[in-house]
Order: C-alpha cells, then sequence, then structure tokens
C-alpha cells in the first residue's frame, strides 16, 4: 500500500504540511519513494502562470539533450527554479533537478490553448523516449502553473534533501505520494501523483484489471495514453478520457470506474445514460480495493472509494482548506484544529468533492445522482 495526502487551501502552503502528513503514516509506506504535485504556484511562479512549466530530472548528458531539443523546437526559458539540495541525507542524487519554465514557440504564441497543449504533450513524451533506454531523462509533466518533484527515498529525507524545509516553493494545491515498493521495481515513472494535460490522481490500492484497461485506452489514439510503469496510472488517464475527451461531468468518472448494477441505476434520473455508458465504457471499470484522490484542471478536487471500500480515506478541514488523506493520523497532523466531528470516511457510493479555492466540500451520492 501507499499513503496519500492532498491538500487544497485559499491561501498558498508548503508542501511539508503533506509531507509531515505522510511521516504520521509510515506504517503504509516504507519510504521508498515521494511523488509531489504543486497546482495553482505561488511566489516566484504567481506572475508566470500561462507560461508551461518543464518538470524533469536529469543526467549531465540527459540534461544537454533535454536543452538543444527545446531549443531546436524554439521553446526559450523564461524562469528557473532548482531546489537547494542537501546532500548530506543519503540520498543517491541525480544530477539535475529541472524545474524551468518556457515562452512558447512564436508559432504557437497565439495559437489556441488545445493547439499549445497538444504540443506540450508531444514535447514531453518526446523527451521521455530520449532519455528512457539510459535514464537519462524523466520528464513527469509539462505544463502551465504545475511543477512535478519525484525521487526515491523516505519522504521527509527528501524533503530535506530538497530544501523544502528551509526554503520551500508554495501552492494552493498539493498532491503527496509515500510509496509502498509492492508490485514494481523503485522506479520514479511509477511513483504517483501522476499527471495528464490538467488531470492528476493518485491510488493506494490494487488495480487488478489494469490490463484491459491499459488495452482500451491505448486504442483510443491518444498518444499521452501510454508508459504505464505503475497500474494506478491509467486512473487518470481515465478521468482526463470522461472529462476532457468525452465531455462528461466529473461525477460521471465515478459511474465510469465503479458502475452501478442495473437494479441499482434505475433510480437515478439519468438512468438511460447510465446503461449507455455501462455498456460502452465497460472496460474502463476497475477492479479494486482502490481509493482515488485527484484534481481536475479548475482545481476541483475529490476522493472515491471503489465497491470492495478496503482502502482507507478521510476528507476534513473547513472553509478555505482542506485535507484529503489516507488515514486519521495524517488528517490530524495537517489539520490539527479543525472540527473532528465534520470528519468525512466516503464509502463505496460516495464522491466527496472540494470546490476550487476550498469554498466548499460536498459528498455527492451516486445511488441518488
Amino acid at each position: 500500500m501507499c499513503r496519500l495526502t492532498a491538500i487544497t487551501s485559499e491561501d498558498y502552503f508548503s508542501p511539508m504540511e503533506n509531507i509531515l502528513a505522510l511521516d504520521t503514516m509510515k506504517e503504509g509506506h516504507d519510504g521508498s519513494g515521494l511523488g509531489l504535485v504543486l497546482k495553482n504556484l505561488g511566489g516566484e511562479f504567481e506572475e508566470l502562470r500561462e507560461y508551461p512549466i518543464l518538470s524533469a530530472v536529469c543526467s549531465r548528458k540527459g540534461m544537454k539533450t533535454l536543452e538543444e531539443y527545446m531549443e531546436r523546437l524554439g521553446f526559450q526559458i523564461k524562469h528557473v527554479w532548482a531546489p537547494k539540495i542537501k546532500n548530506s541525507t543519503g540520498t543517491e542524487r541525480h544530477d539535475f533537478y529541472v524545474a524551468n519554465v518556457y515562452e512558447y514557440p512564436k508559432a504557437y504564441m497565439n495559437k489556441p490553448f488545445k493547439e499549445r497543449e497538444a504540443l506540450l504533450m508531444k514535447t514531453r513524451l518526446a523527451l521521455r523516449i530520449m532519455g528512457e533506454e539510459d535514464g537519462s531523462i524523466f520528464v513527469f509533466s509539462f505544463y502551465p502553473d504545475v511543477i512535478t518533484l519525484k525521487e526515491v527515498g523516505d519522504p521527509v529525507q527528501l524533503a530535506e534533501f530538497f530544501g523544502l524545509d528551509k526554503d520551500p516553493i508554495k501552492a494552493r494545491i498539493i498532491f503527496a505520494q509515500g510509496r509502498q515498493n509492492t508490485n514494481y521495481q523503485i522506479y520514479l515513472y511509477a511513483c504517483h501523483p501522476f499527471f495528464i494535460q490538467g488531470y492528476c490522481s493518485m491510488t493506494n490500492g490494487e488495480n487488478t484489471a489494469f490490463v484491459p484497461i491499459r488495452e482500451y485506452l491505448t486504442s483510443r489514439g491518444n498518444p499521452g495514453y501510454t508508459g504505464y510503469n505503475s497500474d494506478s496510472e491509467v486512473f487518470t488517464h481515465i478521468l482526463h478520457y470522461v472529462c476532457r475527451e468525452l465531455g462528461y461531468p466529473l461525477t460521471y468518472y465515478k459511474d465510469v470506474i465503479t458502475p452501478l448494477k442495473a437494479s441499482e441505476a434505475k433510480n437515478r434520473p439519468d438512468s438511460d445514460a447510465l446503461g449507455l455508458i455501462r455498456m460502452s465504457l465497460r472496460p474502463l471499470c476497475i477492479d479494486g480495493p482502490n481509493c482515488v484522490i485527484g484534481f481536475i484542471p479548475d482545481g476541483t478536487c475529490f476522493m472515491i472509494q471503489d465497491s470492495k471500500k478496503l482502502r482507507p480515506g478521510v476528507v476534513g478541514g473547513a472553509k478555505g482548506k482542506y485535507c484529503l488523506t489516507s488515514e486519521e493520523c495524517g488528517l490530524d497532523r495537517a489539520m490539527p484544529d479543525m472540527d473532528k466531528y465534520k470528519d468525512i470516511f466516503p464509502m463505496k457510493y460516495d464522491m466527496v468533492i472540494v470546490t476550487p479555492d476550498a469554498k466548499e466540500v460536498m459528498v455527492w451520492n451516486q445511488l441518488h445522482g
């Protein structure tokens, strides 16, 4: 199993809040990795929201390849952020941790955003292919107002290694995963959270329906549906496919991955639509147990349990700041002064939704729609 902590806030905060919450849940992760995704960035990034940020890890060779490729495409560096590495923590460091802000190539300056998004994804995938064979480049995201950090090791030690405890980068939405190395060798591309074109998710559980889901997604013709070094990456791609490609409301994500039985769906006002979804998107039905936490481009965050409900998950907080996490002790660490009687423990039919800027939390029940 892994442990997850997502925090969404109307104010900027440090990723140390997530990481210390992970530390209280350490019996559920073995310290084999940390993944961070930060959205709605503050500080030096606050005035750079419209520009894409490339998040990557490189060797010296990989950095040279990356720089030459980006230059050939016409991307110009506008701003560079690099963590202040502390070498005494025992982490075997890579040569470069990249968070470069770029200006779009001149030919794309006035293009519609969807065309620029396609360019960013194509570029990310090309860089991944260039560095994958020899491990010289790991590229995790290339998108405006999003930074991804991933490394092998204990989350608290890595926070010190990256200098996040001294001079942290801040954001309004931060997702963090403490990895439990179970099904795969320790590999950066297998570390959650996963991100594609504004959609992000991380999962605690086992996706035993991984192969048919992967086969269905890769048949959709979207070049971004690739990789799959973790069986949990498909949750992010299903979210992207359902909400962006098909244009369905977020709540239908729940209906796709954990469809109601026909006898349960008949009481929903949209029962006819549910029947069609159940038939046409059946290959995307998951087989857990899984607890999934995610966000979509507008900053809405959510937590979903599958029908087996065998993975812990709790949501708590108050207007202006909410935490979605694996265990109560993690929530207590992240939100120590909140009313515990208002904590939400979603069950198999529930989808907990936190609206943008943490203005409101609601529980959407699948049975009632």
